[in-house]
């Protein structure tokens, strides 16, 4: 992209311009949020186990004592030698807003279909300090749209991101939202995947400041695990 050399005077004045614009998009995402918040909610009745590093879990277990959990649908299936690049790279930015959260009563953890030696790893590996467990073994990642049978895959045509979508693949990522009550039950509240899965991504939000932007040829190609650039 070619950009003009102006005066500071026209690029204030261009700036101001632009400041409308980010206005408008600021009420509109605080307005999202607004009915985001105000979303019905949907009982999880299912029982979920998960292995995790303290044994065997279930959903309401995955709290850890607070009544909001985040989850990452982190892309590792079983036998794979490591995790997604773009997952990783949300990952990444995992452990920096853990402890933020936990002070504002919302446990974050990513969940895999891999088995829990498998994923551990790989943790170990990128060096990452976050709970992550595995869903191996139970529907858990199927139910949530983000793993899929081999012939869900051979259809060329699968259940995401709320339609059908003709990337199939094995694992997919998202991120999902449970609350629970006093009682101890357990309520869906938000998932969102696909893009949406970007409000991860802080990085892109820096990006998007700098004068080349994403400066993507393809995606996210460019990304790599953080122990792989060079």
């Amino acid at each position: 992209m070619q950009h003009a050399i102006v005066s500071h005077s026209d690029w204030l004045a261009a700036r101001k311009e632009l400041l409308k614009a980010e206005k408008d998009l600021t009420r509109l995402r605080d307005k999202v949020a607004q009915d985001r918040l105000a979303l019905p909610w949907a009982r999880v009745d299912k029982a979920y186990l998960f292995d995790t590093p303290e044994g065997q879990r279930s959903l309401p277990d995955l709290f850890d004592g607070r009544s909001q959990l985040l989850v990452q649908h982190f892309m590792l299936g079983p036998g794979w030698k490591e995790g997604c690049p773009s997952c990783s790279f949300m990952a990444d930015h995992t452990d920096g807003m853990n402890l933020h959260l936990a002070h504002h009563d919302v446990t974050m953890i990513a969940v895999s279909r891999a088995p829990l030696d498998e994923i551990e790893l790989y943790r170990k590996r990128m060096g990452w300090k976050f709970k992550w467990v595995s869903s191996f073994g139970s529907d858990f990642n199927y139910d949530y749209r983000v793993s899929f049978t081999p012939e869900e895959i051979a259809s060329d045509r699968i259940d995401y991101n709320f339609g059908e979508w003709s990337m199939a693949g094995e694992e997919m990522p998202g991120v999902s939202v449970f609350f629970k009550d006093g009682a101890g039950d357990v309520y869906r509240t938000y998932s969102t995947y696909g893009r949406g899965v970007e409000v991860m991504m802080g990085a892109y939000a820096m990006l998007d400041l700098t004068p080349k932007g994403r400066n993507e040829a393809r995606g996210m190609d460019w990304v790599r695990r953080h122990d792989r650039y060079e």
